[in-house]
Order: C-alpha cells, then structure tokens, then sequence
C-alpha cells in the first residue's frame, strides 16, 4: 500500500502478460485480479526505459550477498510494514496467505487454496507442515491471531484500512480460517498477498511482547530468519533450512543501511554491495556505463506525486492546487529528477493499474485528464483570483536521493514563479519514513515528494486513499461523493465492471487534486557481475526476491 517515498513509497509500465494463478480453486481470486498484470498495450506511456520482465536465473548457490538499503528500518514487524525497507527486507523473512509474484499476479502462499463461497465469505484452506522460525509448526489459531493483530488498535497498524469491512476472522478447522466481511470487498483478497496477509507465530509474537520486529526474531516461516541486526549498519538474514519451498540459494542475505545516495552507488561500483533497488536516479549513468554489472528497469507501479499535508493554508483553495500543477515542469523533473527513465503524467494512478479493464474503459480513465504541460501565466493567473499571492508554504526534502530533492526544488522554482514563497525543510533519510506514520513529523509542512506504489494491481489501490478518514489522507480531503463511489467500487468483484466506477473516482480526484501527480517510474535494480536472479518488478515488495538470488556464473559458492 504504500508509502513514501523515498525515495518514496509505492509503481508502473509494461509488457507483461497475466500469469495463471496454479490452484483451480483460485478461481474467485483469478476473476477479481483478471488481468493482473499491465496490459500488453500499455507500454509505459513514452518512458525511454526499455523494461525487463526479469534478470536472468541464478546459475548456482552463493554463500552470501550484501544489499543497499537506503534508510533503516524503525521496525520490522509486520503491522507497520508500510514503506520501501521494511518491505524490501521482511518479504523474504515473512509470507502471506497469498503471494504476489514478479508478475504481478496473484498465486498460493500459505494458503494452499482461497475460496470465496459467497460475496461476503473468504475461506483459506493452509498448507500443512510449515514451519515457523522459532520450531512451531503453522496452525489455523497463528492465522487468526495474525490477521486479528492488523486489526488491533492498539497496534496502530498501517494496514487496519484493509481490514475495515472484515466482521470475523474465524479458525473453522485445524488448517482452515474463514473470514466474513460486512459486505462485498474486492480489495480485501488482494491484500492477503501483502504485508496485511502475513502470519506469525502467535507463541513467537507474545513472547516477545512489546519488542517484537525490534529485536529477536520474527516468528515467520519465509525462505530467510532474522539474523544479526547491528543498528545503524545492517541486518542479516540467514537461510531457513526448515523452509517449506524451494530452498534460499545464498546462505546469508546482508542489507547495509546507507543513507547518502552517493555513498549506495560507490559501494556498489567498489563490490562492497553486490545490488540494489531504489537505485539513485543521478547514478543511473555511472551504473550502465561502469562494467561491473547491469542496471535493469522492470514494472514499478508508481507514481510520483506531491503529497498535499495541510489544507488549512494557501491549499485548501482549489485554485492553488491546480496553480501549482500548471506550474510544475514535469519534464524537466523527470529529465532531471528521474535520470530520464520515467514518464510526465497528470494521473495519480498509473497506466498498468488498469490492467483488468477493457481498452475502452483504460482509455476513458485518462482522457478527461487536464494536461502535463506548464502553463505559467494561467497558474498567477489562479494565485491571483485566490488571493493567494505572496503566501508561504512549507515543503519537505531529503537527501535520499535526486528524485526527492529535486521534486522539492522543483516545487519551489513553481510557486516562486507563480508569487508564492516556498520555504524547504530538510528532513534526514531515517527520519523521512515518519512522515508517513506520525502525525507530529508533519507539523509545519505543507506538501512533500511522495512516491506511491500500488500494492495491488488495481487503481482502487491508490484511489481508496482519499477516502473520509484514509491512512495517507494526510489533508483530511473528504467528500462524501466520493466516498460513496470508493464504497461502491469495493463491492464489486468483476473488474470491468469495478474499474467503469474507478474511472469516475480518477476523473474527481483529478479535479480536486489531494495529491498533485508528476510522473511514472520504472523499478530500478542492480547487479553486480556476481549476482543474478533479483526480480525487476515492485514485486520484491511482497515476494521473497531474495531467495531467487544466485551465483551469475556456474561453480563453487562464494
């Protein structure tokens, strides 16, 4: 769901075709994600990133790899799994009922098979004999009280939005949890493939109490187990031999915790890191042209965006919104900001999102979409009737990376041509991810650069958030229209259908503007001469990427 962004939070583009889901009694699932996957026509709307579906297989096992992460994790337990290092690193430690795969399709995971026997009933049917990292074999009562902590409370979990029409989560027999919902929810079967679907060790998780994804262990049954977490500098993981699937190739997986961008892409030109995603966008030169390895760009599901935080000022008006939306030079951004690999778009939602519809319906969400050109004179023209002019606004930066700061600046350089004052406020890497979770981190600041990835591949996954009371309605937008439009959109299971009513949802948002859209992004990953095997696709978010990662060459593991 997403997040932030650092260099963001959450993707787009591609040619990929729709995996089968492998269970026949998948069928519910299948119907609702349908074409899950970009449309094969889509393309990435003009981005001069060529795609790759994947990098090539691992050749052989490897008895360790080191990885760049850009910020520390503030904790890894499940619930609060909401941004880009959480995720990178507990997708390979904890795993869903169902599984998203480089494909971006939905499949099996620990749920050997999912039902849906009525429009309000979702029955997960486990599979036998998985282990847990701390010895204890899964059980229906681990399912329950998983999914029953996402809906806690107290635990402040960033998936509880998901969780919202669920009524019961139900143990019906040794491996079998039924969920009942207060009505229909497309979305909800979806994010069992996430971090909202993830079981633990109900013995493991409240043993650990308070310090739980902290410290010790996580209690999940993934290819990979918490290891040594040396704060400031880096988390292992060990491969678990116990794993139910196929077996990890490398024996240690290593995330070293750098914060500055340039720092990141030296160590992976030294080979003090062997890769990375989220690779710095002024580093992509030095990276294809360095020989030591290969920069791929896969399907990302992202936009890029300014998140709008505060509506209580200057942007509560309309006018000033779409001021500076028409003031933004989105090329210069992508050219600058995104080292070119990205594409302008005045969409909130990205073009593979709707891949589950027909092309008339796809056509029809983006045609009555105001344009990505700058027009300078109709933004002061804005400012001016709103009475706007010589009005301060706050925006947030951070030295993560090129595609956050220079969004930033690029915020500035519009308001202040349109004669607004925009101040920046530097916020470090580690602190940035608290934009997103902690309300008193955004005091003061008006906007900041947020980069969202779907979670799912279905608009809804973006389009939710501005609904009344959403997580990352940061503005408290709200419009009881709309609201009822997200209500009826999640009822409906058929996808063509659902995304006729989506189409409605993106043409208000466009109006309204909670969020100003800037461009689409590719996923970036590298690797170096060592390593092959990495996914290219935001799948890595919830998929364990890093146990297809492998020896490049045949041979000894080194």
């Amino acid at each position: 769901m997403t997040t932030p962004l650092p260099p963001g939070s959450r993707r787009p583009r591609g040619r990929r075709g729709r995996l089968a889901v492998t269970t026949a009694a998948l069928t519910s699932l299948v119907a609702l994600a349908a074409c899950a996957g970009p449309p094969k026509d889509a393309g990435t709307g003009g981005t001069p990133a060529r795609l790759s579906a994947s990098t090539p297989p691992a050749r052989g096992a490897i008895d360790s790899f080191t990885w760049a992460v850009y910020a520390e994790p503030p904790t890894l337990d499940y619930t609060l799994a909401f941004d880009y290092p959480q995720n990178t690193i507990l997708s390979n430690v904890c795993e869903s009922l169902m599984r998203w795969t480089p494909g971006l399709t939905l499949e099996p995971g620990l749920a050997r098979k999912a039902s849906n026997p009525d429009p309000t009933t979702w029955v997960y049917d486990l599979r036998p004999g998985v282990r847990f990292h701390d010895g204890r074999t899964m059980t229906a009562d681990d399912v329950v009280y998983s999914l029953g902590r996402q809906r806690d409370p107290d635990n402040a979990a960033a998936w509880a939005q998901n969780f919202q029409n669920v009524t019961s989560i139900e143990k019906t027999g040794p491996l079998q949890v039924t969920v009942k919902l207060r009505k229909p929810d497309s979305q909800f079967p979806q994010y069992m493939a996430t971090a909202a679907g993830v079981v633990a060790s109900k013995a493991g998780v409240e043993a650990a109490g308070k310090n739980y994804g902290t410290t010790g262990g996580l209690a999940c049954t993934g290819p990979f187990e918490l290891g040594t977490w040396s704060k400031g500098q880096s988390i292992e993981l060990e491969r678990f031999d116990g794993y139910w699937g196929t077996k990890a190739k490398a024996k240690k997986a290593v995330f070293r915790v750098l914060t500055d961008p340039s720092a990141r892409t030296n160590a992976m030109l030294s080979g003090e890191v062997d890769g990375g995603y989220l690779i710095p966008t002024e580093s992509y030169g030095r990276l294809r042209e360095s020989g030591i390895g290969t920069l791929y760009f896969g399907e990302g599901l992202s936009t890029v965006n300014v998140n709008i935080t505060d509506m209580r000022g200057p942007l509560g008006d309309l006018r000033v919104r779409k001021a500076l939306s028409l003031a933004l030079d989105r090329s210069g951004f992508v050219r600058a900001g995104l080292g070119g690999a990205g594409t302008v778009t005045s969409s909130l939602t990205t073009r593979a999102a709707w891949a589950g519809a027909s092309e008339q319906t796809r056509k029809a969400a983006f045609a009555a979409l105001p344009p990505a050109t700058q027009d300078i004179e109709k933004a002061k023209a804005l400012i001016k009737e709103a009475g706007a002019t010589g009005k301060t606004l706050t925006v947030a930066t951070s030295s993560i990376g090129q595609d956050v700061s220079l969004l930033a600046t690029a915020i500035q350089a519009a308001g202040t041509q349109i004669g607004l004052k925009i101040n920046l406020r530097t916020i470090a890497p580690n602190a940035f991810t608290a934009l997103f979770t902690d309300p008193e981190a955004r005091e003061g600041i008006d906007m900041f650069p947020l980069t969202y990835y779907d979670s799912i591949t279905d608009p809804l996954d973006l389009l939710t958030n501005f609904k009344t009371g959403a997580y990352l309605n940061f503005a408290d937008f709200s419009d009881k229209g709309y609201d009822a439009l997200v209500d009826q959109a999640t009822s409906v299971y058929e996808p063509e259908q659902r995304m006729r009513i989506e189409t409605e949802l993106q043409k208000r948002v466009a109006e309204q503007l909670p969020w100003i859209p800037v461009a689409e992004w590719p996923t970036a990953v590298f690797l170096n001469k060592r390593i092959t095997g990495a996914p290219t696709t935001i799948a890595y978010m919830y998929y364990p990427w890093a146990a297809d990662v492998g020896a490049a060459a045949p041979g000894a593991a080194q």
